[in-house]
């Protein structure tokens, strides 16, 4: 009912703007109330745009600035409406995406980028558990076993998506009976944060994202600009 009531608004919108005469009165009218479902329809068919625009935004702030926002919680993100009167009526501009609310921000060397850059490919690549957990050892992760499971189950954990065994409560026991965290590297802390408030937000809009594909070429050309920075 939602797509065949916003369908019917854009027709009689585009008919009216493009021949006002011809369009009766009656169906301008019944078309502005109910200018909110073609509003909703719309927002529901840009959700994995906005939700892959988001990643890219702050895998830009991570990896290419070293300065990002670490706090892009669903209250600091706003969908804006364009500005004018006319555009409000056209059914063919799109809203925006703003963000707002700064005030948690984190700074990243090219050092520590570069790191998190190698941890984040290694899950994204799918790598063995040894070369992930070797990416996560170079940051500074220390468990009471050192298990290389462990912690390569961990970072697929953290930046990769979704997976069954990831909702099932002995899977996760299991995980914390073969070792456990002694110390977790405050560089990535801020990163892991924006990663899990940005996938929490995907997951309500039922969209699973991984965060090693959508920071893949973010964390690659990190990577590329070190080594020509700093030729082997």
């Amino acid at each position: 009912l939602l797509w065949s009531t916003a369908f019917a608004v854009g027709t009689i919108q585009s008919s009216s703007y493009i021949a006002p005469v011809a369009v009766p009165q009656s169906w301008e009218d019944w078309a502005e109330s109910h200018r909110t479902a073609s509003q909703q329809a719309k927002r529901l068919a840009l959700t994995e745009t906005w939700i892959d625009a988001l990643f890219d935004v702050h895998g830009h702030q991570i990896f290419q600035l070293g300065l990002f926002n670490a706090d892009p919680h669903p209250g600091n993100i706003l969908v804006l409406e364009e500005g004018t009167e006319g555009d409000r009526k056209n059914t063919a501009a799109n809203p925006r995406l703003g963000l707002i609310d700064f005030g948690q921000c984190k700074r990243l060397n090219r050092e520590e980028q570069v790191q998190i850059a190698e941890l984040i490919l290694s899950v994204a690549n799918n790598e063995s558990n040894e070369k992930v957990a070797t990416s996560f050892r170079k940051l500074g992760i220390k468990t009471k076993n050192d298990s290389t499971e462990f912690i390569a189950d961990f970072a697929h954990l953290m930046f990769g998506p979704l997976k069954p065994q990831h909702l099932d409560h002995d899977w996760h026991k299991k995980l914390h009976q073969m070792d456990s965290m002694d110390y977790f590297p405050k560089e990535l802390s801020m990163v892991y944060r924006t990663s899990l408030l940005l996938r929490g937000l995907a997951l309500s809009l039922q969209v699973n994202a991984s965060i090693g594909e959508h920071w893949r070429h973010h964390a690659q050309t990190a990577i590329d600009r070190h080594t020509v920075e700093v030729p082997v």
